[in-house]
């Protein structure tokens, strides 16, 4: 007898213990009895009969993230893939509805998404798709909030993560971009060159214009000095004629003594004979007689005709 009741306190035993469950964290476990719903099971230990009651399920309380790519096309005929990424949980106090209600919660997110994104896209150009994506994102994710919850799921958060369009449409708009920054750099380029030209001008115009007053000044001072050394040698009882010519060979020979001094000088002064100088004063004096005769025959032709006189309005 007493062998005979052995194996049935092992049966009693092991039939006990199929009735111990544990429920993790963030999970709960669906019980039903005779295949009828008995209750919900949150995380910790539990006990349900053997053989009548079972775990029909369990449903995972985490935030989830589902990756759906969907192809469309935009206003101005581009087909364009978005992968939209949408972060749901099933809400503790529907864990009924979302097992219950939803055969594939998965293939329902996803066929709410394919349906939004095909309606808002082809509202957009291909460019304002780039620009608004968080406008995509959130009809995406108010279209799924007030379809899902009515099921038991929270739509946490639908994000646009990817816009890849097709590979010739890429390839042109990478095109455009890089002849727009070329088309800028010629432009800074070109700037910068203007520039650079107009500070040369300018530079160059102050240079002649301090050059010309350099040799202005230069002119004006060796004035001052003839006229200096002329008074200074009429003063010792040399005429103005002599004393012209003497400077004018004075200045001669010290031309020549400065040729001399430089040795790699290309210069060359013609005439450079000792008569040069008083030939040089002889022409200048003959060209200004002349001048001075021809001012004055112009003078007596004008007083003749009456011109340059002053009109009589005496009565």
């Amino acid at each position: 007898m007493g062998l005979f009741l052995i194996p049935v306190i092992i049966f009693g035993f092991i039939i006990l213990i199929s009735g111990i469950f544990t429920v993790k964290q963030q999970t709960s476990a669906i019980v039903e009895r005779f295949g009828k719903f008995l209750s919900i099971r949150n995380s910790g230990l539990h006990f349900k009969i053997p053989v009548f009651d079972r775990i029909a399920g369990r449903i995972n309380l985490k935030i989830q993230q589902l990756d759906v790519l969907v192809e469309t096309k935009t206003k101005d005929d581009v087909f364009v893939r978005l992968k939209i990424s949408v972060q749901f949980q099933v809400i503790k106090e529907k864990v009924y509805d979302a097992f219950y209600k939803l055969e594939n919660p998965h293939d329902q997110i996803t066929s709410y998404v394919f349906d939004v994104v095909r309606a808002e896209v082809p509202k957009m150009k291909l460019d304002d798709v780039f620009e608004r994506k968080d406008d995509i994102a959130i009809a995406v994710k108010q279209e799924l909030n007030e379809a899902m919850v009515n099921y038991g799921y929270d739509i946490i958060k639908t994000l646009v993560t990817d816009i890849d369009p097709d590979m010739q449409v890429k390839e042109a708009m990478n095109r455009i971009n890089a002849a727009e920054r070329e088309k800028v750099a010629a432009e800074y380029e070109a700037e910068a060159e203007r520039i650079k030209i107009v500070a040369k001008a300018r530079a160059e115009a102050e240079s002649k214009r301090l050059q010309g007053q350099g040799i202005a000044d230069q002119r004006r001072e060796i004035a001052r000095g003839l006229e200096e050394s002329v008074d200074v040698l009429n003063n010792v009882g040399i005429n103005s004629q002599e004393a012209s010519a003497l400077i004018v060979v004075t200045q001669h020979y010290d031309t020549l003594q400065s040729i001399g001094e430089e040795t790699n000088t290309n210069l060359i002064l013609l005439p450079n004979s000792p008569q040069a100088g008083s030939d040089m004063l002889n022409n200048m004096i003959a060209s200004f007689t002349a001048s001075n005769m021809i001012g004055e025959e112009m003078k007596k032709e004008n007083a003749k005709k009456g011109i340059g006189k002053k009109p009589n309005t005496d009565k």
